[in-house]
């Protein structure tokens, strides 16, 4: 009796151990850099070295997973069950925040649940109706928030993640959970096969309410985001209405199932490319961007159209607005001569809005490196060698404007882009971009 009744109080110790921490998450407030500028960062160096304030990293939930639990890697216990983490994929991830976070980086982190071909993972982590070999039906899917072992991995897997990531320990700190990527256009970015309006919202508002419990489980003030993309009245014109839902129908529809279900803070991670992605000169949109509440798109142009709309009483969290980051958006290159003057241009009359603008956070530029799989779109601050994926081979002229941003070098940096904007001064570029769209 007296070894079983011992059993008992270590049991009960380790599960009130549990709770207690469980019940205590880190309190430490949201934190403030100086600066909004940031970066899809591919290489930390570099990236410390333009002087980014903001970063965000992929996070492969299928890949960090695993479901054999014959690696050699951390576990998680929750609910009576153990959940073992890939060794090599955590420990890649815990260098990369380290790095970051130890210099005062912001970092972010998007959940990304890519299809890997293995039954066992994505049997876990990929919606039941993912469409596998169909055309364009993109590589990433939506949560598996349907079957018990899907929600109880993905609960279980952002647990791990908070906990390890909370700033209580010595593997750095992630302050910002982006959920997907830009999931209004499900086909392409989180797939579930054909889906209503319904259905999407109905997975999707599921899957941001378990990722911000089990992040609230470590941290009282680190942010989850919501992912779209730059389609805000319409949808993206590549798929039809079971396949693309408009941005600001889509918030609707979220913030109604949100509310519905019991609200709470969520917050929104935007992707205000130009319009259309191969023109980098968003000031001269003159169809998709104009500053109304129905614009087809929303831009760097007319950016305010969403901080207006989050701003809104009916869409408040605690009385105050969603915070917003720009967590992905770039400036195409085009092969004419003043290609690369016109993209350093872009950037400079886009981070002088945005640090303008008091309810965005973050202005995270993609991407690093020029990517061969981006469809021709040449987004870096570097080339990439020929024959490559994306190794660096030269800086482009952007590289030198973003690294002044936010620095007292700025004016000058930024200056040869005045007239190149047909402006005398910042505030009358920043006037033009407000004016009726062809004037």
């Amino acid at each position: 009796m007296g070894m079983v009744r011992g059993l008992l109080v270590c049991l009960t110790s380790v599960f009130l151990a549990y709770y207690a921490d469980a019940a205590s998450p880190n309190t430490d407030p949201f934190p403030s850099p100086p600066t909004k500028k940031g970066l899809q960062v591919q290489m930390i160096d570099d990236a410390l070295a333009l002087g980014v304030g903001h970063a965000t990293l992929n996070v492969d939930l299928t890949r960090l997973i695993d479901p054999t639990g014959k690696g050699n890697g951390p576990r998680w216990e929750r609910a009576g069950k153990s959940f073992a983490i890939s060794a090599r994929v955590v420990a890649d991830l815990d260098s990369r925040v380290k790095q970051l976070s130890d210099k005062g980086v912001v970092v972010y982190l998007i959940l990304l649940p890519y299809a890997s071909g293995e039954a066992a993972r994505d049997t876990l982590m990929l919606h039941p109706s993912y469409a596998r070999g169909q055309k364009h039906a993109g590589p990433i899917g939506m949560f598996n928030v349907v079957t018990p072992d899907g929600t109880a991995w993905l609960t279980a897997t952002i647990e791990f993640l908070a906990t390890r990531y909370s700033g209580t320990g010595d593997r750095g700190r992630v302050w910002g959970y982006i959920v997907g990527n830009e999931v209004n256009s499900h086909w392409f970015w989180a797939n579930m096969g054909r889906a209503t309006l319904a259905e999407v919202i109905g997975a999707y508002e599921r899957a941001v309410r378990i990722v911000h419990a089990a992040v609230r489980t470590a941290s009282a003030n680190a942010r989850v985001y919501l992912s779209l993309d730059h389609c805000w009245g319409k949808r993206y014109g590549a798929g039809d209405d079971r396949q693309c839902l408009p941005g600001r129908t889509f918030l609707d529809e979220f913030a109604a199932a949100a509310r519905k279900n019991g609200d709470f803070d969520w917050h929104v991670a935007y992707h205000p490319y130009p319009e259309p992605l191969t023109d980098c000169r968003f000031w001269f949109d003159t169809t998709n961007a104009p500053q109304t509440i129905d614009a087809p798109v929303v831009t760097f142009r007319n950016l305010g159209v969403l901080t207006d709309y989050l701003a809104r009483e009916e869409r408040m969290w605690a009385k105050t607005p969603r915070r917003v980051i720009l967590s992905e958006q770039g400036f195409h290159c085009a092969s004419r001569p003043d290609g690369p003057r016109d993209q350093a241009a872009a950037f400079a009359l886009a981070y002088v809005k945005v640090d303008a603008m008091p309810g965005v956070d973050a202005f995270i530029l993609h991407r690093h490196v020029d990517h061969t799989g981006e469809g021709g779109l040449r987004l870096g601050l570097w080339t990439n060698k020929p024959g490559t994926v994306a190794t660096p081979d030269r800086k482009r002229p952007m590289y030198d404007v973003f690294r002044a941003a936010g620095t007292a070098e700025q004016d000058k940096a930024f200056a040869f882009a005045l007239p190149v904007l047909g402006a005398k001064t910042w505030a009358d570029a920043l006037e033009r971009l407000m004016q009726p769209l062809g004037k």
